[in-house]
């Protein structure tokens, strides 16, 4: 097992999520009194496996088409103009 490559993509993830909206939703979910926190934690977690599973699944396939490099400059981009979109509409 590659230690690196496991504590960069968790480091990276967890980074990413730590409070957007998935987990404010899933906060909202717990604060309701009629509902299991085991069971909106086991769904909030089952979700994100699942988009996890998408991920990796789309990366492999796409990676086994284009060049790495050049996904990496999509992405880069991709992320810039997120930023740019947002920063415009704030």
């Amino acid at each position: 097992m590659d230690w690196k490559v496991f504590g960069t993509v968790f480091v990276a993830i967890f980074l990413a999520e730590l409070g957007d909206k998935t987990q404010l939703a899933t906060m909202l979910f717990a604060a309701d009194d009629k509902a299991s926190k085991w069971l909106v934690f086991a769904a909030a977690s089952l979700a994100l496996v699942a988009c996890s599973a998408i991920g990796v699944l789309a990366g492999s396939l796409v990676g086994a088409y284009i060049n790495e490099r050049y996904l990496h400059y999509v992405a880069g981009f991709g992320f810039i103009a997120v930023g740019a979109f947002t920063l415009y509409n704030a």
